[in-house]
Parts: structure tokens; sequence; C-alpha cells
């Protein structure tokens, strides 16, 4: 999965390592690695998520 910020911040959990995402940035979640998006902000989190390869579900999305 690749995700983009359009609007607000987020702190990011990929595997065990936290980041902070602001507006224009993105970045890039490896296949089979747990991750979440937080919003850290006041403002609404604006995010485009591009999923890629072969089978391309929400079956592993839950919220917390």
């Amino acid at each position: 999965e690749h995700w983009v910020v359009l609007k607000g911040k987020a702190k990011a959990q990929i595997g065990k390592k936290n980041i902070l995402i602001k507006e224009n940035e993105s970045f890039f979640v490896p296949k089979l690695v747990s991750h979440k998006l937080e919003n850290i902000g006041k403002v609404p989190l604006e995010i485009i998520e591009v999923q890629s390869g072969g089978i391309l579900k929400e079956s592993d999305t839950r919220k917390i």
C-alpha cells in the first residue's frame, strides 16, 4: 500500500516503527506488515490509499 496525506497530520505505525506524516508527504507499507494510521491533528485527516498486488480486498482492515 502507498498512502498520501492530502490534509492534516498523521502518526503511522508500520510494524514496530512510528513515523509522522504531514500534508503532501507519503509513505509505503510493505506487503504483510501490520500497520495503522492515527489522526494527530485538529484538522480532519484526508488520505489517498493506493493498493497493488494480485488480491485487493478490505478484509485486512479493522477499526480500533
